[in-house]
């Protein structure tokens, strides 16, 4: 028989353990400081979570100071982090998290049953507490699991920022490179416009054969074709700029530079790169997290495979005529059928499946920071090229071919061809220093969201 002192320990710890429970809270920040801390240093650009009207007024106020001038990329990408609505649907990911955390921190609510029976003149009062124990017990260790998915959630919420703006520093480049494309192939439809003129007058005069003719008028409709292709580009490439930084109405009128940064004095050097990659990138971290939360989850349910159903119950019956009656009773799930092996099976599968998408994601990671680099570097060197080498000497022969025509060596349309070529060189030029801003962008990427140092981003 259980004592009167026994039963009032138990009572106390029952109570002082859901009064312990009923203490976890929520953060003031709601694990978002994390994911500022994060984006800050990897962009060095700030992110803000829109609660009220007066977070959305001073995100504006901050928008609206920025599309007052002409943008840079770190424009762009501060933007972009304010105002991208679906970056702000992933901050949401951080509450649910949190309240799954604290949820795990509280005690399942205790039962109570009250019953009323008469026999006779005599009547019958039931009364039950009951508590689940396997809750009181196991809670510890679910608070200790949520809370480690709590912090991969805030990872993957800071990778999300910088993907966002990752991809909108991507298309801040395509969208300029895009807006000079026009710019050179309106310069070329020019040229073949005055060569198709000057073919079709000197065709009247009979000076000019009908075959050549129409060459002159081929490529112009051509080049013309080509500023339609051009125009349609830079449509295209400017809205996804502006998708990724949110905007819409008035602000849709934003300006961009009229050219791309230059290139920089020296491409980056890395050393280790890889060993920095898996050391810095979140999806990593993030992934390590995840492993070890379901391992412990494992155990978990090693813990409760045969057990999972443990209620303990105090009773107290009253019966007219009858000193009360109390007790203990205690509810246990009997393992007859289902011995838990089907659950604990599951949770091994799922951690390995874990364990080898980690070792996956770190493989790929090494690829792609190898690749990213080699794309990098090729890409500096192809831009350079055409810095020092194609354009230079393209300038050189249409100054020579200029000298030419004063002299009356060479024709106008040899001048015109001359013209068109060099503008090809220059256009060649565009898309190599484009693809090199790119390659930058998509290396800091693969290394985690920052380069190991910033001499790449001074151009000369």
């Amino acid at each position: 028989m259980v004592s009167s002192g026994s039963l009032r320990k138990i009572t106390v710890f029952a109570l002082s353990t859901l009064l312990l429970g009923g203490c976890a809270t929520f953060s003031k920040d709601g694990g978002f400081d994390t994911v500022m801390q994060i984006t800050q240093d990897r962009t060095g650009k700030a992110v803000k979570t829109i609660r009220s009207d007066d977070d959305a007024a001073s995100v504006q106020s901050s928008i609206k100071s920025l599309l007052a001038r002409p943008l840079d990329a770190g424009d762009a990408v501060q933007i972009a982090l304010l105002n991208n609505r679906g970056l702000q649907a992933t901050y949401a990911e951080l509450g649910i998290a949190e309240a799954d955390l604290v949820q795990a921190g509280r005690l399942h609510n205790p039962g109570f049953t009250f019953g009323r029976t008469r026999q006779g003149d005599d009547v019958l009062i039931a009364r039950t507490f009951t508590l689940n124990l396997i809750n009181l017990i196991t809670a510890p260790l679910a608070q200790r699991i949520e809370g480690r998915r709590f912090e991969q959630v805030k990872l993957l919420v800071a990778n999300e920022a910088l993907r966002v703006a990752t991809e909108t520093r991507r298309a801040y480049f395509e969208a300029i490179a895009a807006e000079q494309g026009i710019a050179y192939a309106k310069q070329v439809s020019l040229a073949a416009e005055s060569g198709a003129d000057l073919a079709h007058q000197m065709g009247r005069t009979g000076n000019w054969s009908a075959l050549e003719q129409a060459r002159e008028q081929a490529f112009y409709a051509e080049a013309t074709a080509g500023v339609a292709r051009a125009t349609k580009a830079s449509v295209m490439a400017r809205e996804k700029l502006t998708r990724l930084m949110g905007l819409w109405g008035d602000d849709i009128h934003f300006q961009l530079p009229d050219r791309l940064p230059a290139l920089p004095v020296q491409p980056l050097e890395l050393d280790n790169a890889e060993a920095f990659a898996l050391q810095n990138r979140l999806d990593i971290q993030a992934g390590k997290l995840e492993t070890a939360g379901l391992a412990a989850s494992l155990g978990l349910t090693k813990t409760t495979r045969f057990v999972n159903v443990l209620d303990l119950g105090y009773i107290r019956n009253n019966q007219t005529g009858i000193p009360p009656e109390r007790g203990y009773e205690l509810s246990i799930e009997i393992p007859l059928f289902d011995w838990g092996g089907a659950r604990v099976t599951k949770a091994e599968a799922i951690y390995m499946q874990s364990v080898n998408r980690l070792a996956e994601n770190a493989i790929n990671a090494r690829s792609e920071v190898r690749e990213s680099y080699l794309g990098y570097r090729t890409a500096y060197d192809l831009a350079r090229h055409y810095r020092d080498n194609i354009v230079p000497l393209r300038k050189k022969i249409s100054d020579e071919n200029l000298l030419r025509y004063n002299g009356m060596l060479i024709g106008v349309f040899e001048l015109l061809a001359d013209a068109r070529e060099q503008v090809a060189s220059v256009n060649g030029y565009i898309d190599a220093l484009k693809d090199y801003w790119i390659a930058e962008t998509d290396l800091q990427a693969a290394l985690g969201g920052k380069l190991p140092n910033n001499n790449s981003t001074k151009g000369q």
